[in-house]
């Protein structure tokens, strides 16, 4: 009995000291009577809590704060300097790493842009990218936390990717890699998932709590919010509907099905299509998404043409998301947002004529305001979350 009551009363005290740091993270500078006033704790358990706190280098003090009578209270700040985390986004054609302070801000990035690595060489970048960011690192009480990474594909709760179809991956153990290689916690997540969580962190989610968030890179990844939190599915493969049939009997594609999504309205797509109608930005240039924005810049009609087909496409696998899972917003990211300016209409006028009318009621679409950077910045606070709740707290 004793020793359930003694577990019981750890419990208490890490949940409780998890809360108080949130709420000194999410409202610093704070006091610690507005601490105890916040969280309902009552004033000897928030100074105790505060103390160890202090004591972790996880809070600074600061000189008082403004006084309603008596006197002027000695203010909490959140030491987002304390470690760092790094997050990278592992994409077909490219790695982009950043490295965060422990509130999520960028503090150095990477990106490393190429064309049809196999995994030895993009494993090989991968490293080197991550080796430049911990050389970049100033010194802190907990140095690096940890390492997060999106993969575009099916990833499942043990952080092993069982297939990256755009990548031609199958089985491959890349947090066992990582963590034997650096010695640090590892996290493996689905590029859509960590987008998503990173909108709705820092980016155009944060007042949502219904959100499909679509990656639309060289293929389509989907990452869903529902109810305030991230939907994984049973066994964490949720979010696959670039792979969803819009085309029956349609174009072959890399995950063994035909008429995918992602073969009509992603990056490839594009740039197949480009290819189809050979429209180069300069000549001997490869066909890029880069180049065809800059044509469409430039009032290229054919350009401008292709993004509004592929806006269009990207309407019919919305339409079909909306009408599924009722969600409030709607946020598409990765590289392709960049080209909102031709999507959007078409987009639009898909979603018009064929979405349910009481669907459309309180609902919005917008564009990555984290540009591509949401995938890198959502591992990156999975890590720190990791750090926060395994790591730290647990020592108690």
């Amino acid at each position: 009995m004793r020793m359930t009551k003694t577990f019981n009363q750890h419990v208490v005290k890490k949940e409780n000291k998890s809360l108080v740091l949130e709420t000194i993270k999410d409202r610093s500078p704070i006091s610690r009577a507005d601490v105890s006033n916040v969280t309902g704790l009552n004033k000897g358990t928030v100074s105790s809590l505060v103390s160890e706190l202090l004591d972790e280098a996880l809070l600074n003090e600061s000189g008082p704060g403004q006084s309603s009578g008596g006197r002027r209270p000695v203010m909490l700040l959140f030491n987002e300097k304390a470690g760092y985390s790094i997050g990278i986004d592992l994409g077909v054609n490219y790695l982009l790493g950043v490295l965060t302070d422990l509130k999520g801000n960028i503090c150095h990035e990477e990106v490393m842009k190429f064309k049809d690595l196999g995994y030895e060489e993009i494993l090989t970048n991968l490293f080197h990218i991550i080796d430049t960011l911990i050389a970049s690192t100033p010194e802190s009480p907990y140095g690096i936390i940890g390492i997060g990474i999106g993969v575009p594909g099916a990833v499942n709760k043990d952080g092993n990717i069982l297939l990256a179809p755009n990548l031609d991956w199958k089985n491959i153990h890349l947090k066992e890699i990582v963590e034997n290689k650096y010695d640090l916690p590892v996290i493996v997540e689905n590029e859509a998932n960590a987008g998503a969580y990173g909108e709705q962190k820092f980016g155009v989610g944060k007042s949502f709590s219904n959100i499909i968030y679509i990656s639309v890179g060289i293929g389509i990844g989907v990452g869903l919010i529902l109810n305030g939190k991230l939907y994984k599915g049973n066994n964490g493969f949720s979010g696959e509907l670039g792979h969803m049939t819009i085309q029956v009997d349609g174009l072959p594609c890399r995950c063994g099905n035909q008429g995918c999504w992602e073969l009509y309205a992603s990056e490839r797509a594009l740039v197949k299509r480009a290819e189809g109608r050979n429209i180069v930005a300069k000549p001997g240039e490869d066909i890029s998404l880069e180049g065809l924005t800059s044509l469409a810049e430039n009032e290229d009609k054919e350009a401008i043409q292709l993004f509004e087909q592929i806006g269009d496409y990207l309407g019919v696998g919305i339409n079909n998301i909306i009408n599924t899972f009722n969600p409030e917003q709607v946020i598409i990211g990765n590289r392709m947002a960049a080209a909102s300016k031709w999507l959007d209409q078409p987009l639009k006028n898909r979603m018009i004529n064929q979405t349910l009318w009481f669907q459309q009621k309180g609902f919005q679409i917008n564009y990555s305001e984290l540009s591509t950077h949401s995938t890198a910045l959502g591992v990156a606070a999975f890590s720190v979350e990791n750090f926060f709740r395994n790591d730290l707290l647990q020592n108690m």
